[in-house]
């Protein structure tokens, strides 16, 4: 659903240069635009976003943007909102992580969480590991827990489960970093918290798994 086109401004797009203009006008169809440092890539999201809502009516809930910081998601939708001349409600803008707790808050239960899951850093995760470590009595001296958290953090981006892992190892340290890994997410679902890694494939993993949600989205 569309919402109705707001007033046009005076000259939206007279501060872009023609190639930045290319790039905002530009509808209907996927584009990849390759730009190097100080080429203006913010500047062309932030007015694609006002030309989307001014020009073309669409609904702020059907738009997504995706930003590497909080900072400069803040800092886009600041400038939109000065562009298109009002504040801009329901348009999902954010950090990669940000959007992904997002949508896992609304649709944690298909996952057999809770919404009102926690997030675990790196300092809740590597706790988390040292209390497994002593419930296996696995020395700490020995082997590390900021090294366990590492292996299972790099397994895990790699889409790696800890049944995956487990099937890899061969040398005994790796054999114990498997247990701790199944231990890991276990207390993880026990505890009704993600990781952020998981904040990032948890997401994946219930688009694969559940096409309801996946048209949803698609849909949105």
């Amino acid at each position: 659903m569309k919402s109705k086109k707001l007033n046009n401004p005076p000259n939206l797009l007279e501060n872009l240069n023609p190639q930045q203009k290319e790039a905002v006008e530009y509808f209907d169809n996927p584009l990849l635009v390759l730009a190097g440092a100080g080429s203006g890539k913010t500047r062309v999201l932030t007015y694609k976003i006002a030309y989307l809502l001014r020009i073309k009516g669409i609904n702020p809930e059907e738009i997504l943007a995706v930003t590497f910081t909080n900072k400069a998601a803040n800092e886009m939708k600041s400038r939109a909102e000065q562009l298109v001349e009002s504040q801009i409600q329901g348009m999902w803008i954010g950090t990669f992580h940000s959007i992904c707790a997002r949508l896992l808050r609304i649709e944690a239960a298909h996952l057999g969480f809770n919404r009102n899951f926690t997030i675990y850093d790196v300092d809740d995760q590597i706790k988390q590991i040292q209390r497994i470590m002593e419930f296996l009595n696995i020395d700490q001296k020995i082997l590390k827990p900021r090294s366990v958290q590492y292996v299972i953090s790099k397994n895990k981006n790699n889409l790696k489960t800890a049944a995956d892992f487990e099937k890899s190892v061969g040398d005994f340290s790796a054999k114990q970093i498997a247990n701790i890994f199944w231990e890991y997410e276990t207390a993880l679902s026990r505890n009704n918290a993600f990781d952020f890694d998981d904040l990032l494939i948890k997401p994946l993993e219930l688009f694969t798994q559940n096409e309801k949600v996946l048209s949803k989205y698609q849909d949105k």
